[in-house]
Parts: structure tokens; C-alpha cells; sequence
């Protein structure tokens, strides 16, 4: 076996650049583990690398991969792990075996939307066994990501008043779950066809974000951002002491929002705080226990096979997602 199949594009564009060409399978490095992928999803960071806004990040070597994201099987393990669960050396996860199915990501790479990945056991933990593959993926970006945001940067508290824009999306969606686990009271945006669907989340109070103006939105601890948008009118909402935190950039804009992120740090009270995903095996064991458990649950908009990548991104593109849209490796 030497070579397969993944989402590739030959060219910056729309989303009919990509298609499902051959690579050859990826040749482990010492202590790397090989992964069968069974599912990845679709992210929005994906999008402007496909459309060109970026290309200092994907570089301009085609074709270019596609997918950060996976959920899969332990095909091959690394050399000093074997069959059994030894401790891996610089900051390495535990060593998966033979057949464990896992999660994770690669980092700051793309390339997960094919049959094969190889990655070191730090990238990985054993995926939530109660879900899907579908289902288990469409948590996986959303809930890291949504972790690191309220938890890590915005140290949320139990009682603040958490505004989570995009409250019905991938990262959203996840995020109104964690807000109320982690005792905020959540206020959430979304469109008008997803408001019902946002409060069975678990947010107290949904807003219709076509027809509401930031101004008249209240005041807010801690406001998560997962549209990139109009940074400066929402950074006003925060109290005193509070804390807002941007997971993305303004895709026609990205200049301008970074410079934005950039200024907050050194003027005013409220800094707009920005992170580069990149979870590692603790995190992604903490949130795949959250899954166990019942405290966040899955929210899976489509699936479909790696040959409708393309109109995956269409329906990204399009909005109105609840959750994620997903693409299985069959």
C-alpha cells in the first residue's frame, strides 16, 4: 500500500478546487503512530486557506491538503510504545496500541482528510467511545478550541455573563455548552432558524443577530467571538475587568483584524486575546471524559464521503450551520 486517497486542490479558488486525488501514504517518523482516518470536519480556517487569504500559512506548493482534524484507528504504532501503554518521551501521551480508536489533530498542518496520518502520541487521546466517528469529530476542533478561549485565556467564573457569538456553529456550539458547565450565565447570537436550537444547548437567553445591534446588547464578562467581525463594536460590551476573547479573523480582513488584536493588547482596558489551536493528549482526554459523561454533546450538521468535499465547503460557505459539517473516510 503506498498510496491514498485525500481532498487536494491544484489551485487557490472556490470550492469546486477541490477534489479526491491520490498521496502517497505518509511514512512514520521515529516514535509517530499511524492513524486509519474514519472522519474529519470542515473548519473555517479551511476556507481561506483553500481561497488564497493566507498563503504565507499554506505556502503555494500544490496540490495542498486539506483537513486539521481526524477521528480513527491506531493502524501502526511507534517503535518504543509496542502493544502496550508505556509513557511516551518529550511530553508524549501514553503510547496508544493496535486498534485503539483516538483523536486529535495535526496541529498547524493540514493534511487529515485522507486515508492515513501520521502523528506523534501527544497529538492524540482515545476518542469518546459513546459517539461516532461522526459525531466525535464534530466536537473535536469546537470543544478544544471552546476550552482553551473560556477556561485558559478568559478564565471564566461561575456567575459572569458570557456573550457567545456564532452560538449555533462549529466552535459555538460547543462553547454555550461549556459556558453552562462551567456555571456562566450565556448569552448567545445566532440566526433566526437556529434559535431554538441554541437554547436546547443550554444558553439562558438567544438573540436573533440579524436584527440586533451590539449596542443594545448589555453588558457582558466575558465575550467569545467565533465570527471575526466588527471586533471593536463588541470589545465595548465588556464590563469592567472583563475579557473578550476572537477564535478567527475577519476572512475579507485579516490584516486589519490582526492589527486590531495587535492594538487591544497595549490601549484601552478590555484586550481582544487570539490563540493558534494546536490541543495536545491532556486536553483532548479532558474533553473526550466532558463526552463520556454527558456534560457537551455532539452537533453534526452533514456528513458526507470525501468525494463532496467540495460541496462541504459550499455548505459552510453558505452559513446557517448548526454544528459541523462532516467528512467521512470510507
Amino acid at each position: 500500500m503506498n498510496e491514498m486517497r485525500a481532498a487536494l486542490y491544484d489551485r487557490f479558488g472556490p470550492p469546486e478546487v477541490l477534489y479526491e486525488g491520490s498521496v502517497p501514504v505518509p511514512v512514520r517518523a521515529p516514535g509517530e503512530v499511524l492513524v486509519r482516518v474514519r472522519a474529519v470536519g470542515v473548519n473555517g480556517g479551511e476556507l481561506s486557506g483553500r481561497a488564497g487569504r493566507v498563503k504565507l500559512v499554506t505556502g503555494r506548493r500544490f496540490p495542498l491538503r486539506m483537513g486539521i482534524d481526524f477521528v480513527g484507528e491506531v493502524a501502526e504504532v511507534a517503535e518504543a510504545t509496542g502493544s502496550a501503554r508505556s509513557t511516551g518521551q518529550d511530553g508524549a501521551a501514553p503510547g496508544p496500541r493496535r486498534g485503539d480508536v483516538v483523536w486529535g489533530g495535526l496541529g498547524r498542518r493540514l493534511g487529515s482528510a485522507a486515508e492515513y496520518v501520521a502523528v506523534r502520541p501527544r497529538q492524540i487521546s482515545l476518542a469518546p467511545e459513546n459517539l461516532t466517528p461522526a459525531e466525535a469529530v464534530s466536537l473535536l476542533a469546537g470543544g478544544t478550541t471552546s476550552l482553551t478561549a473560556l477556561r485558559d485565556k478568559a478564565r471564566i467564573r461561575p456567575g459572569e455573563r458570557l456573550l457567545v457569538r456564532g452560538g449555533s456553529g462549529g466552535v459555538g456550539s460547543v462553547a454555550v455548552q461549556l459556558g453552562k458547565m462551567f456555571g456562566a450565565r450565556v448569552t448567545a447570537l445566532a440566526g433566526p432558524r437556529n434559535l431554538d436550537f441554541v437554547r436546547e444547548l443550554g444558553a439562558d437567553e438567544v438573540i436573533d443577530y440579524t436584527t440586533a445591534r451590539a449596542a443594545e446588547l448589555g453588558s457582558f464578562d466575558v465575550v467569545m467571538d467565533t465570527v471575526g467581525t466588527e471586533l471593536a463594536s463588541f470589545r465595548k460590551l465588556l464590563s469592567p475587568g472583563g475579557r473578550m476573547v476572537s477564535v478567527t479573523f475577519d476572512a475579507d480582513h485579516i490584516l486589519s483584524s490582526v492589527g486590531y488584536i495587535l492594538w487591544s493588547a497595549v490601549h484601552g482596558t478590555g484586550r481582544v486575546r487570539a490563540f493558534s489551536g494546536n490541543p495536545r493528549h491532556a486536553q483532548l482526554a479532558e474533553l473526550a471524559g466532558y463526552a463520556r459523561d454527558g456534560a457537551v454533546r455532539p452537533v453534526v450538521d452533514t456528513v458526507r464521503p470525501l468525494a463532496e468535499i467540495a460541496a462541504a465547503h459550499r455548505a459552510l460557505e453558505a452559513g446557517g450551520v448548526r454544528g459541523k459539517h462532516v467528512v467521512e473516510i470510507g
